[in-house]
């Protein structure tokens, strides 16, 4: 650490390594109209955006199918940390990433790049960044939950523009109950076969009259065998993919 200051003194101190480490001016360029305020305005919602990332994550991409899916895989297995959660986390950001690729591309491309080359404003850059994942919750969320969220603001005595722009006070929660019921059913389609194992295990068991011995300590290398034979990673993941549109 200290010699990483020295040099960083010396390099300081020489005008011409000091101008060499700038950074790149289009980095920091003001906003279309030229004003400061707005340049600040601009980075305070940027670093509040990337605060709350991962809630984010949560509200409008894939990520919460994938992890719940898969947690009812570890549960069904009848493995208590294997994989990890830090396995099963990575496999399922990565797959989201996978999945909202296109989605994330046409945000970029719409919305950020303007902004960067000062094209348009910040409020024309956060509509654009946002239609893509309007269009990606709209076409994976269920009529029923979104006829819900729209019937229970009409109570409230909030009005619900009938147009074809959905509102995202609606959208988002339709779409993260959506995505929690969809996970649960993959799920349950990924536990029966374990759950069946589990019973004919425990049947046999008490047919034996072996009473003390855990029929899930039994079953756990026959489910762990009977996954690896069916390529069950290949087949769930594949499956999950599949079933967003």
């Amino acid at each position: 650490m200290i010699r990483f200051l020295v040099i960083l003194a010396a390099m300081m101190a020489v005008p011409e390594l000091a101008h060499a480490q700038q950074l790149p001016s289009n980095l920091l360029n003001l906003p279309v109209d030229g004003s400061v305020a707005a340049w600040i305005i601009r980075t305070f919602g940027l670093l509040t955006v990337l605060s709350v990332a991962p809630g984010i994550l949560m509200m409008v991409t894939s990520f919460p199918r994938f992890v719940i899916a898969f947690s009812i895989l570890r549960t069904g297995l009848g493995l208590a940390s294997a994989p990890s959660n830090m396995i099963l986390l990575s496999l399922s950001l990565f797959m989201t990433f996978y999945v909202m690729q296109p989605t994330f591309d046409q945000a970029w491309r719409d919305g950020v790049q303007p902004l960067l080359a000062n094209q348009i404003n910040e409020q024309q850059a956060v509509e654009r960044v946002a239609e893509p994942f309007r269009a990606f919750m709209t076409r994976n969320t269920r009529e029923k939950d979104l006829k819900l969220f729209v019937d229970l603001a009409r109570e409230r005595g909030q009005t619900v523009d009938a147009g074809e722009k959905i509102d995202y006070r609606v959208l988002v929660p339709a779409f993260m109950i959506s995505e929690i019921r969809r996970g649960f059913e993959i799920g349950f389609l990924v536990v029966l076969p374990f759950l069946v194992i589990d019973l004919i295990v425990a049947t046999i068991t008490m047919a034996m009259g072996m009473m003390m011995l855990p029929p899930t300590l039994i079953s756990l290398p026959f489910k762990v065998l009977f996954f690896v034979l069916i390529d069950g990673w290949n087949l769930l993941v594949g499956s999950l993919v599949r079933s967003f549109n």
